[in-house]
């Protein structure tokens, strides 16, 4: 089964994401329905599919994905509980290398997987490498907000629990960059996380960081707007929030836990009366439009940042709904050239890091 990766479309060559089908929790049958559901929607996108072919065959077969599909069989799956160091000497064969090696040998523009998020981001490291420049890689999620576009950029959310000053300021960067490209934000305006605004609060290395997101901000083409709190992740004031990988990953398994709940709750509070079901009736169209706004769904995908390929993770749990969300973002990050743009901003601001120390010694001397 050969997918017809170049063709005349409506606006130029297809747009092929390898999809790794193996690893979630749902399995491949929710992975082939989400690109179904994608194809649907978009004529100009085709598929690298990993995995075990007996087992996709059927299910592309059966979505009559033929056309836009190819499948490459890997019998091997990457485990959620494997541990990501065993991934990276035995992993060869599974279908989450396979699927990384599609984008390392230009196959496809992008790389959807919800599996491992340890071995996934090892793997990519050892495969893809790191831009030129980059310390550590950042996985970057979309927050619902109350900005106009609807979201905010969080990054680090789990790539790393470390992070220093100069880590801290190239995830800013790169968060610019990724709002830039996947929000269409001309300026992003972007905060460090903190536990207050003033700036005598946090650990040196918040502070110093604070100020070379400050110096940075004109070159780098973004406003900074200093400190921010957890209240400011889903709030107007801000587009890009940077932190360390710990703080991120706690923030953002609590949001999605704390949207669960108020979901459940307003489940049960109007459930709980005769009056209060006849309430959630009459308030039916406003309880969805809340549903949708909320739903993890919809913003389903981070974004691995600093690598020399585009790298999506999609949540392990993800159904169909969710999954295609996280190939809708791959698509449009491919589909502007966003690695090659973050690559020449990250060079771009090293060279700026680095003539602004030649200057500053000169004077010293």
């Amino acid at each position: 089964m050969q997918a017809r990766h170049s063709g005349d479309t409506s606006s130029g060559k297809r747009i092929v994401i390898s999809v790794d089908a193996m690893g979630g929790d749902r399995g491949p049958a929710a992975v082939v329905d989400g690109m179904a559901a994608s194809a649907k929607k978009n004529p100009e996108i085709g598929f690298i599919v990993h995995g075990p072919r007996a087992e996709l065959e059927p299910l592309i077969e059966k979505r009559k994905l033929g056309s836009r599909c190819e499948i490459r069989d890997a019998e091997r799956v990457v485990a959620m509980g494997d541990k990501p160091s065993h991934v990276m000497r035995q992993g060869k064969g599974t279908s989450m290398w396979s699927a990384i090696e599609a984008v390392r040998g230009g196959d496809a523009q992008a790389v959807v997987s919800c599996g491992n998020t340890g071995a996934l981001m090892a793997l990519s490291m050892v495969r893809l490498r790191k831009l030129e420049g980059v310390n550590r890689p950042a996985i970057a999620c979309l927050w619902p907000s109350r900005n106009p576009g609807g979201f905010n950029v969080m990054l680090d959310v789990g790539a790393d629990i470390r992070a220093d000053q100069d880590d801290l300021l190239q995830f800013a960067l790169m968060g610019t960059s990724y709002a830039r490209n996947g929000l269409g934000l001309e300026r992003p305006r972007v905060g460090l996380l903190n536990v207050g605004t003033e700036e005598h609060k946090g650990r040196a290395e918040l502070k110093v960081a604070h100020d070379l997101m400050a110096d940075a901000a004109p070159a780098g083409q973004f406003d900074f707007v200093g400190f921010v709190e957890g209240g400011d992740i889903p709030s107007d004031r801000v587009d890009v929030i940077v932190t360390d990988g710990f703080t991120g990953n706690v923030a953002l398994k609590t949001g999605e836990g704390t949207a669960g709940l108020i979901r459940d709750l307003l489940g049960e509070a109007f459930r709980y009366t005769p009056l209060s079901r006849v309430a959630a009736l009459l308030a039916l169209t406003s309880l969805k439009r809340l549903q949708k706004r909320i739903d993890p769904r919809r913003v389903n995908g981070g974004v691995f940042l600093g690598l020399n390929g585009t790298v999506v993770k999609s949540h392990g749990s993800a159904d169909a709904t969710g999954f295609s969300a996280a190939i809708k973002l791959a698509y449009r990050l491919a589909e502007s050239g966003f690695n090659q743009r973050l690559a020449a901003r990250v060079a771009s601001a090293g060279a700026h890091r680095q003539d602004t120390a030649t200057e500053t010694s000169g004077e010293s001397r």
